[in-house]
């Protein structure tokens, strides 16, 4: 209770992993070796968090300056036995019915342990009597990390310091959360698309999975947010996979592991799917990937993005994982177009780079041409990003695309790659997996695996309507406004001389100079903004976002503009 440790898993692992080490401790201390060290691995777990102490370890006075790892990782090949010996001697340990505090007679269902630390908990319900949301409420309302009376803190359930993951779980549902906060517990969806439970106990809770998701998948995320008082707030939030992310990178591997470079893997997963971790745990295994030969299946990873702060995202997390500096690199436009950086990169021995879509086009021809990179082998993670290109390299292909038939459309990063792969020969020695919350046909095209009746469908999806369903994203038919214009041009309901012009053609172009006229957009918008700001903005958590639905690219802009001015106007009259 007081140190919330299964201590004798904990002694068992130290003296097996660290049989050194644990001599010279005995030396030091002898027969309070045992109690130095427990103290030792309480306050590290107090002062590190269980990631760290699990993936990074901890010295110990006396021990020979060596470190105590609390966990070994399954290695991405054999080539060391005595690393995979080490692996097969990991303790996994559930406890049921575990009463965890002095100051009450709880008991927590299951308790799940790894060389004797505490990673996650469990509150079982069965449908037929409760559901889920009993288990949520029953962590709420029951499982607090501090006694109501005494104040004291629950050492098994505190942030970071002991259980990385708390489940609620019934034979339909489960949930998850990494911090419990009372009422203010917030929990995640960890579900497959459809109901029943049987692959969490089958699958994720398997041995090696299980393992694997403590070593490769949680981590610690830090965000800094500026306060209106100029003051910095630094939060920091678990990160443990949702099922579709961890479910999406372990298939990708196996089937990368078995199928090699050369192959199209196409994503589709839903805005609110949390996109760009699972990219960054993907670029982590593909990065280390060994097939059954235990040869490196990549030399390289690279990852094409808009987004910046995907580069820092990946730095940290694959450090988190690995221990090892230098693994990722970004290679900016610039540097891409006038120097040799990117093929240093390639040829460097780096693990993952980062480049954006301007890059990407000498990046195939660098991998095409030269004598050094066709004999190795790339995987390339192309995320969409759902945001417009400008520059060169679209100013370049937007005539191409146009022939395509993306003369309506802005130019994204899928038009681009799609466009550019499908003008070239397909190198073999490039493995492509494409992110994208809506694929166009073209993708599906490219990208696509036939299915039994010759379909190309995706490899793997996290469709809106599951994410929807569990509540990241809103449901557009049923949040949107229509907006109908009722108007009178000119003269109220007074007939016109002229010419006679065509019904149909006269109607299109009387409808779009209404459509366009400032005054009826600025009446538009003013109604639009506000419904905003009274009815959707505070929805998720504040980061609810609303979407202006219009008929061509000129009536976006007309509006943009609209709104921009709208909503300065009114911050100028506060």
């Amino acid at each position: 209770m007081d140190a919330a440790l299964y201590t004798q898993d904990a002694l068992v692992w130290a003296r097996a992993a660290h049989a050194d080490a644990w001599e010279k401790l005995e030396a030091q201390h002898g027969d309070k070796a045992a109690d130095v060290f427990l103290s030792r691995l309480s306050s590290e777990l107090e002062s590190q968090g269980t990631l760290a102490v699990l993936r990074h370890g901890f010295k110990i006075v006396g021990a020979g300056g060596e470190y105590f790892s609390m966990l070994q990782a399954k290695p991405g090949s054999a080539l060391n036995p005595e690393t995979a010996a080490l692996y097969d001697r990991n303790v996994l340990r559930v406890v049921q019915q575990v009463f965890y505090s002095h100051n009450n007679k709880n008991s927590i269902d299951l308790v799940l342990f790894v060389n004797g630390l505490p990673v996650a908990t469990m509150e079982l319900k069965t449908e037929s009597t409760q559901s889920v949301h009993a288990a949520i409420k029953q962590y709420r309302k029951d499982r607090l990390p501090k006694d109501t009376v005494t104040h004291k803190p629950e050492p098994l359930l505190q942030f970071k310091s002991r259980c990385v993951v708390h489940f609620a779980v019934s034979t339909e549902e489960i949930f998850m959360t990494t911090r419990l906060a009372g009422d203010e517990t917030y929990f995640l969806p960890f579900n497959p698309n459809g109901p029943r439970t049987a692959y969490f106990w089958e699958t994720v809770l398997e041995r090696d999975a299980w393992i694997r998701i403590l070593s490769d998948f949680v981590h610690l995320e830090k965000t800094e947010k500026i306060l209106p008082d100029g003051h910095k707030s630094l939060r920091v939030t678990i990160i443990f996979p949702r099922f579709h992310q961890w479910d999406a990178v372990i298939r990708l591997v196996e089937c990368s592991r078995q199928e090699k470079a050369g192959h199209h893997y196409l994503i589709q997963h839903s805005a609110g799917s949390g996109k760009s971790n699972t990219i960054a745990w993907l670029a982590h295994h593909l990065s280390s990937l060994h097939d059954a030969q235990d040869s490196s299946v990549f030399d390289a990873v690279i990852v094409i993005t808009d987004r910046t702060v995907l580069d820092s995202q990946l730095r940290d997390n694959v450090y988190q994982f690995q221990k090892t500096q230098g693994v990722v690199e970004a290679i900016t436009n610039e540097e891409g177009a006038k120097s040799t950086k990117l093929r240093d990169a390639l040829l460097g021995g780096k693990r993952i780079i980062v480049v954006t879509i301007q890059t990407f086009q000498p990046l195939l021809s660098k991998i095409a041409d030269d004598e050094d990179l066709k004999h190795r082998n790339f995987a390339v993670i192309a995320d969409e990003a759902h945001s417009s290109q400008t520059g060169s390299a679209a100013g370049a292909l937007k005539k191409v695309l146009a022939k395509e038939g993306y003369d309506d459309e802005e130019v994204s990063i899928e038009d681009l790659i799609v466009s550019d792969l499908a003008s070239r020969n397909q190198p073999r020695n490039v493995s492509f997996y494409a992110f994208t919350a809506t694929p166009k046909s073209k993708t599906l095209e490219l990208f696509g695996r036939p299915d039994t009746e010759g379909i190309k469908r995706p490899f793997h999806s996290y469709s809106m309507h599951q994410a929807i369903e569990e509540g990241f994203i809103l449901d557009p038919l049923q949040n949107y406004l229509s907006y109908k214009v009722a108007y009178k041009l000119v003269q109220d309901g007074a007939e016109r001389d002229g010419e006679e012009v065509l019904k149909n053609k006269a109607s299109k172009a009387l409808n779009k100079w209404v459509r366009l006229h400032a005054y009826n957009i600025a009446q538009k918008v003013k109604v639009i903004v506000e419904h905003y700001r009274e009815h959707v903005a505070w929805r998720l958590d504040g980061e609810a976002k609303a979407m202006v639905v219009t008929s061509s690219r000129e009536e976006v802009i007309r509006y943009k503009v609209a709104i921009d001015a709208y909503t300065s106007k009114r911050i100028t009259t506060q």
